[in-house]
């Protein structure tokens, strides 16, 4: 018998099989920077063989992900995507209220990835579709995310390293490590992110993270409008109304306040 491999790991019933997947996703929760094979293997006492054959089905659902070959795992876009699809409180109906077109996306990798959308009864012609991915520098909800899930210009700049060179869809796109270290800080502090044609011309938002009790955010949702009708004031009251109901639906501090 092959050595770190046992009677039970090789006859194990589907039913320790599903109990070993869901403990591997409350596992890999809890952990913000994702977690290696080996200390998925130390946390959970799973020998490494069975646990990459269960790692790999979830993967291939996409309910979890490992942006670089080898590298850490994370919670995949289709398990949160379940979620939330699951979930009222995340359905984005603040469209109703603002009667502009919504977005929310999770973070994979150097990209967000939209997981919903909601027009607006005068819907503008956007480039982003439920599924499709756009540079998480370059966007509002990719800023939220990246604000908090590297809340130090140390790993802002360690993730703009690993993914570079940051990929500029507009001339208004911050590519520079450094000078997105104090854009993220600035959003930070004010709560909430704004994109002012960074990611398509004459299209801005504004955009919180949602945290959902967690240390970093699990996904972030956007308010979406064109540049003519977006003036800095006016996106710095969707910023503040989005903190608002973000806080409402994680049942917990506004963005912008201590411990976010």
């Amino acid at each position: 018998m092959a050595v770190g491999v046992t009677v039970a790991d090789k006859d194990e019933s589907p039913v320790a099989s599903i109990d070993r997947a869901l403990r591997i996703l409350t596992v890999i929760g809890g952990a913000s920077r994702g977690l290696s094979l080996d200390e998925l293997s130390a946390a959970l006492g799973i020998p490494k063989s069975s646990l990459h054959r269960i790692l790999a089905a979830l993967k291939y659902r996409r309910f979890v992900s490992q942006p670089e070959p080898g590298g850490s795992y994370f919670l995949g876009t289709e398990l949160l995507a379940t979620a939330f699809r699951f979930s009222d409180m995340l359905d984005l109906r603040v469209t109703s209220e603002l009667n502009e077109t919504t977005h929310m996306a999770v973070l994979d990798g150097a990209e967000v990835v939209y997981q919903d959308k909601l027009e607006a009864s005068h819907s503008i012609k956007l480039s982003s579709v439920i599924g499709g991915r756009n540079p998480a520098h370059a966007t509002g909800v990719g800023k939220a995310l990246l604000a908090w899930t590297y809340p130090t210009d140390q790993a802002v700049k360690a993730w703009a390293t690993v993914w570079s060179p940051l990929r500029a869809p507009t001339r208004r796109t911050i590519t520079s490590p450094p000078r997105l270290a104090e854009e993220l800080a600035l959003v930070r502090q004010r709560g909430y992110a704004i994109d002012l044609e960074e990611n398509e011309p004459d299209v801005r938002c504004a955009a919180v993270p949602i945290f959902l009790g967690r240390p970093v955010p699990v996904a972030a949702v956007s308010v979406t409008m064109l540049g003519t009708r977006a003036e800095t004031g006016r996106l710095a009251e969707l910023g503040s109304y989005l903190s608002r109901t973000a806080a409402e639906w994680s049942d917990a501090p506004a963005a912008g306040a201590p411990g976010h």
